[in-house]
């Protein structure tokens, strides 16, 4: 299958979507411009937020990512320079969720004013809201590509089902459809993306960006003992991967890292760039080495049994 490119033409290039889900949780407001200046130096100009990051975070509300993004566009000038996703669907509070058109249409307002801009690149339904009418959405959605304060549009965490669904009523009621899928996919978490959601977004031709690309920081190599995931915010998120099958996993990558010159978690995302139907890896970075090894995963080329080997661990 030929990558699609999120809503341009022209020749493919492998692409890291940096995620923002970590600006206002573990890297602070000027941290986070720092590290957005080297991101666009560098070439990762692809960047991934949410209404709801980071909520979860003790004395955040939720939109404290967009904000920092906003203030950084308004103080750098480099909105231009961006592609820009963000998403709407998931608990704001007081009421504030789900995928009905009055939502979605005051979420994007609120969602453009934290951003200080005026559009959004890609505009994405976080989950699947089973209670609205995916007509109904998809007419939200439509009308704000048709105003201009949305360029395209995408889904996140819908089943394979559901997504077919979307994508066959834009066609019949002449809708904006679903350009990309933000699936959980890496090497620890296969099966449901390659099962279920690889033969629908191969035809109907989806950029797939996989969130998790780095299983929570699992597949950098850096957590290899019980010991190594205490006292650190995504500790519960990778403990779950410390098993005989994870470890295999990480010798794997050892292995292949070590034949390339390179590091565990860039062969990780060079694995997701070779693998079909995935546009751009989503992985956040909260210092310069993490994000160097985002930019440097854009240009490792994986052989094929070094393919092979990373496919035998994690199957």
């Amino acid at each position: 299958m030929k990558k699609r490119k999120l809503g341009s033409a022209g020749p493919e290039v492998p692409m890291i979507c940096l995620g923002g889900n970590v600006f206002g949780w573990t890297v602070p407001e000027a941290e986070a411009f720092r590290l957005l200046d080297q991101a666009v130096d560098a070439g990762l100009n692809f960047v991934d937020t949410s209404d709801v990051y980071s909520s979860w975070a003790a004395g955040n509300k939720g939109g404290e990512s967009e904000s920092i993004l906003g203030k950084w566009f308004a103080s750098s000038g480099k909105r231009k320079d961006v592609i820009l996703a963000t998403k709407v669907g998931l608990e704001m509070g007081e009421g504030k969720k789900g995928l009905k058109p009055a939502y979605i249409h005051q979420a994007v307002e609120d969602s453009l004013q934290r951003l200080q801009t005026d559009y959004i690149d890609l505009y994405q339904a976080h989950k699947d809201d089973p209670e609205t009418p995916l007509e109904e959405t998809l007419a939200a959605f439509d009308a704000l590509v048709k105003q201009g304060k949305v360029r395209f549009i995408g889904a996140s965490n819908y089943s394979g089902a559901r997504l077919a669904e979307a994508w066959e009523t834009s066609r019949k009621h002449g809708l904006a459809s679903y350009i990309s899928l933000q699936p959980h996919y890496n090497l620890m978490e296969r099966s449901a993306f390659e099962t279920e959601l690889l033969p629908v977004v191969e035809k109907y031709q989806i950029g797939v960006i996989p969130y998790y690309s780095l299983a929570g920081g699992f597949l950098s190599g850096k957590y290899r003992s019980q010991k190594d995931t205490e006292n650190i915010a995504r500790g519960a998120t990778v403990q779950k991967y410390l098993n005989e099958r994870g470890f295999g996993v990480v010798a794997a990558l050892d292995e292949v890292a070590h034949a390339h010159g390179s590091t565990p978690a860039r062969v990780a995302l060079a694995w997701l760039l070779a693998r079909p139907g995935v546009t751009a890896p989503i992985a956040s970075a909260t210092n310069e080495l993490q994000l160097a090894d985002l930019a440097a995963a854009t240009t490792l080329k994986l052989d094929a049994e070094s393919i092979q080997k990373l496919n035998a661990a994690s199957a």
